[in-house]
């Protein structure tokens, strides 16, 4: 019940700064001055995917546009843990009751830019998608830049499907594949294909990672298997005045309590999914390391991932744990990096291993590992949570993994330099729409190549344009690295 009000009194704040623009309010872009962007997203809480996007959306940002000619903000809800991010972007408190905010902060800015990556579903949280909207279409309420930008849309509820249908209509999406592309245009939503922005991420180098690991005892040599477990099935997270009032008063529902009025699904079948997961996954590694002499971690590419994590740990005799909630972004990609193989039901996980050529599979609750397996010509390396057979099919999958290593690093090469290619498409649509509504907005001269539309790229990638494009090689010979 507490979703629907908070979808409603974003749907009421919308029409009411539409009427307000209509009446001469607001404040338009003039020439001369500074762009002034808002990043709206899910910051701040040590998630570590969500703070290396909007990271590389910023610095491609300010690649395309200039940075002398915008002024960035982001969202953020813990300045303690986005502290050292985003650059010189102005990081804004983000409060879990969010509609008054995003009524009065979107109205400071030109624009707003999505950055949520799961931006359109109800698979996690529909306060989450309704924040989304409400930033997208407060923005094209005023006639100001709104763009959803590497965004995932799946299943939604029933209102708030009718609200994304009703206020994104005059927003521009890029999706970050093809599936989500469709279910937006179907609600008539003008959308593009795009990809995730963590692909040009550059964390600390590999010296980190292995003086991170040799201090927890590995010894130099064997192959290091990261593991990325996390609780597939206390999703979605709902509003609930019930159950905070309840929390409050006699501290009812603290196990699944998220913060504030928000709190996960929970129950006796969450808990005995959430069991034979755990077990799954410790049966299958503790089988494949008996065979293999590797190193396994676990990884909490978000803090809520601590606790499948120590219990995963539990149950191995005590593996390293690596947390968000302990290690910042550079820190941790760069330990997973290090890694040679994986398994990962964290989809950034995966991604941001992928530049440094980590052999890596994926068990998912939804569509967002599935389409990356899928478009990597792997399919058959993503398995499903709630799989009734997942510990034996995990074991093949770490089988083929080791058996094939090769074979699966070549894909994953090949699919970052794709990715790289659309994500400079995405900087090309960004800068077509800040035109479309400021046609006196300063944009660069000259014949650009794409590699001009991308942030600084490291020399790792570099050598993977160099390896698996051939038609960029004329570009990259001298190595000519766009500025930040």
């Amino acid at each position: 019940m507490m979703d629907e009000v908070l979808e409603m009194w974003v749907s009421i704040l919308i029409e009411l700064s539409r009427l307000e623009w209509m009446l001469g309010g607001g404040q338009p872009w003039t020439p001369g001055t500074k762009l002034k962007l808002l990043f709206a997203g899910y910051n701040g809480t040590r998630n570590t995917g969500s703070d290396v996007r909007v990271e590389e959306m910023l610095r491609q940002v300010r690649r395309v546009l200039g940075a002398k000619n915008v002024h960035l903000s982001v969202m953020t809800q813990n300045f303690d843990y986005s502290r050292g991010y985003f650059g010189d972007a102005t990081q804004v408190k983000l409060p879990d009751i969010f509609p008054p905010f995003l009524y009065s902060e979107v109205k400071k800015h030109h624009g707003v830019v999505a950055c949520e990556g799961s931006m359109f579903k109800s698979k996690f949280a529909n306060a989450l998608t309704a924040m989304m909207i409400g930033s997208l279409g407060i923005a094209s309420a005023q006639n100001k830049v709104s763009v959803g930008y590497g965004a995932e849309a799946g299943h939604m509820d029933g209102f708030l499907s009718a609200m994304c249908a009703r206020y994104c209509r005059d927003s521009f999406v890029i999706t970050r594949n093809e599936e989500s592309r469709t279910v937006l245009r179907d609600l008539g939503v003008p959308a593009e294909l795009g990809t995730d922005t963590a692909w040009t991420f550059e964390p600390h180098g590999l010296e980190y990672g292995t003086k991170t690991l040799a201090d927890v005892g590995w010894d130099g040599r064997q192959p290091v298997l990261v593991i990325c477990p996390i609780n597939p099935f206390c999703w979605p997270v709902r509003a609930s005045l019930t159950k905070g009032l309840a929390y409050g008063l006699t501290g009812a529902f603290r196990e699944s309590h998220y913060r504030s009025i928000y709190f996960h699904n929970s129950g006796p079948k969450a808990e005995a999914q959430y069991k034979r997961y755990i077990i799954a996954f410790a049966t299958a590694v503790d089988s494949f390391r008996r065979e293999h002499d590797v190193f396994p971690i676990l990884v909490a590419m978000e803090r809520l991932d601590t606790a499948p994590c120590q219990a995963l740990s539990a149950k191995l005799g005590g593996l390293p744990v690596f947390s968000s909630d302990k290690y910042d972004m550079y820190q941790l990609v760069s330990i997973l990096r290090f890694s040679h193989l994986m398994i990962s039901s964290r989809y950034h996980g995966i991604v941001t291993s992928m530049p440094g050529l980590v052999a890596s599979a994926g068990v998912t609750m939804d569509e967002r590992i599935r389409n990356l397996m899928r478009e990597r010509g792997q399919p058959h390396l993503v398995l499903e949570a709630d799989d009734p057979d997942l510990q034996p099919k995990l074991l093949n999958v770490l089988q083929y993994l080791w058996k094939h290593r090769e074979e699966v690093v070549d894909a994953i090469g090949r699919t970052v330099v794709q990715n790289l290619k659309m994500m400079a498409r995405m900087g090309r649509y960004f800068e077509d729409q800040v035109q479309r509504r400021y046609p006196e907005f300063p944009v660069r001269d000259g014949v650009l190549s794409w590699l001009d539309y991308l942030p600084a790229l490291s020399p790792g990638l570099w050598k993977l344009i160099e390896e698996y494009d051939s038609s960029s090689q004329a570009e990259t010979q001298p190595v000519r690295q766009p500025g930040s």
